[in-house]
């Protein structure tokens, strides 16, 4: 199983960026995927879920109205949209794929991660 994360880097608050996560070796199409992130001396924390299918998500409190998460079944990949970036957004975001069909907000729920993409809003 690999789960490679792409698209994090350095940008400006109230900017944007979108990050990817491109699966492979389970089957993506029956997974409910997620984002997560840490920052230093923080918790792993939840940001944002995926059904199967796409038509249900669920969100963090902090991230909603602001992050989109999407997912292509054909391209076996998802993407997390995130704008009007905040200071407090700095950190490493993980993907993970969830052991069932559900988006899930509990990372128990979840058995492959990937290895991280950081994230750093600054002036």
């Amino acid at each position: 199983v690999q789960l490679v994360e792409s698209g994090g880097g350095l940008v400006q608050p109230g900017g944007s960026l979108k990050l990817s996560c491109a699966a492979s070796g389970f089957t993506f199409s029956s997974s409910a995927m997620g984002w997560f992130r840490q920052a230093p001396g923080q918790k792993r924390e939840f940001v944002a879920a995926i059904n199967w299918n796409g038509d249900s998500t669920a969100y963090a409190d902090s991230v909603k109205g602001r992050f989109t998460i999407s997912r292509d079944n054909a391209k076996l990949t998802q993407y997390l949209q995130m704008n009007s970036l905040k200071p407090e957004d700095t950190a490493v975001y993980y993907c993970a794929a969830g052991r069932s069909f559900r988006a899930t907000r509990d990372d128990y729920q979840y058995d492959y991660w990937g290895q991280g993409t950081q994230v750093t809003v600054s002036s």
